[in-house]
């Protein structure tokens, strides 16, 4: 058995050696660097595949979400609601912009923004709710965009880990992640399931209006070398990053199938141990799909996250790693318990589920080059621990 890895990026590579060499060699023949061709190129390919008016790439997915709220214009104070239970690049701009973040619960199933506690959060001063699409999976967004609709807010995407993944509304309809609300925005980290060699991001957006502000804000402000319009920032997507991202973004949807099909199989493998919750999938809020089924298109697995019921999560992590099967706990700490972002707003009763995620969830190797002997061997291991 090949030694199993948490993401085998060198794997994958392999597998599309030729197309990103010629990329990135043609970045080095040409010496354009920054704003080149393979930029405007991979932009084009990204709308198309997106089926959105706009993408502005930028440096990484941080400043995907900072630049979207500079470009929205909401002021120090507005009020932005947000999911607890999500890494902190999604407060951590809100507090930089000097708004104020706003966390909730989320869903015990899903592990997305709770419905219920959005809209116990409104006030009067709140402007916007960021939904995570966090593990993979898309918000309910039916009823974010009703609550958004009735109290006036804008909806800003963090897409970050489900690129890829559709949205099948109500009335049967589907749209991708990320371009459903006023501006999504996505990180090409290298583990993303599109992601580049090093930093990465775009913004998303059907509103020409808005694109043609965030435009600027990303190059300085210019829209005009050395003119410049608006307060911005430096937060382009390099040549070299967009060549790799024109070269595997044709293959994402393949990506994301593999992806589900190791899901499928931990799902299978997991199914009748009764000290183990698999995830779940839901392809909007009327229709729980609970197992994965054969046209899962709803979930795109950036990571595989369990919930140990038994209170032996923690012995599972260091077994794991006794055994070299590489783990981690998403997230150890929730967000309105971060010494960064405590508040006397909160209050402990307002997050069970957020509270119980951090004690019980692991997350297992998920990626596109894992093979069933390596599944097999994860699976036994962990059933034979978690009886």
């Amino acid at each position: 058995m090949k030694k199993i890895q948490m993401v085998d990026l060198q794997g994958q590579y392999q597998q599309i050696k030729e197309t990103v060499d010629t990329s990135i060699q043609s970045v080095l023949d040409t010496s354009t660097y920054i704003n080149g061709p393979l930029v405007k190129d991979f932009q084009k390919d990204l709308e198309d595949y997106l089926q959105v008016k706009h993408v502005i790439p930028c440096a990484n997915g941080t400043d995907a979400l900072q630049i979207a709220m500079m470009g929205l214009g909401l002021q120090p104070g507005d009020e932005v609601i947000t999911a607890d239970f999500t890494f902190a690049a999604t407060v951590e701009v809100i507090a930089l912009l000097q708004l104020t973040p706003v966390l909730v619960d989320v869903e015990p199933d899903t592990f997305n923004i709770d419905i219920e506690a959005v809209k116990k959060a409104i006030t009067p001063r709140t402007k916007a709710i960021v939904p995570v699409h966090l593990f993979g999976q898309v918000a309910n967004m039916d009823a974010i965009l009703e609550i958004a609709k009735e109290y006036n807010l804008y909806i800003i995407e963090d897409n970050a880990q489900a690129i890829g993944a559709n949205y099948t509304f109500k009335d049967g309809r589907k749209q991708k992640a990320g371009t459903i609300g006023n501006v999504g925005t996505t990180s090409f980290f290298p583990s993303k399931n599109l992601g580049c060699y090093g930093d990465g991001g775009a913004i998303f957006t059907n509103d020409d209006e808005l694109a043609h502000t965030i435009r600027g804000i990303v190059n300085h402000g210019m829209y005009t070398r050395y003119y410049h319009d608006v307060v911005g920032v430096n937060s382009r997507l390099d040549s070299i990053q967009a060549g790799v991202l024109k070269a595997k973004l044709p293959h994402l949807d393949t990506y994301c199938n593999t992806r589900r099909n190791a899901a499928l199989f931990y799902n299978n493998a997991f199914a009748n141990n009764p000290n183990i919750i698999t995830p779940t999938t839901k392809s909007n809020a009327t229709k729980n799909c609970g197992q994965i089924c054969e046209v899962c298109d709803c979930h795109v697995f950036h990571q595989y996250t369990l919930q140990i019921t038994n209170g032996k999560r923690d012995e599972l992590h260091q077994h794991l790693l006794e055994k070299e099967i590489p783990n981690a706990i998403y997230y150890p700490v929730a967000l309105h318990a971060q010494k960064a972002y405590k508040d006397e707003r909160y209050n402990e009763a307002d997050f069970p589920v957020t509270n119980d995620l951090i004690k019980n969830v692991i997350s297992l190797p998920m990626h596109t080059e894992l093979d069933n002997v390596q599944l097999t061997f994860i699976t036994e291991t962990i059933n034979n621990f978690i009886k």
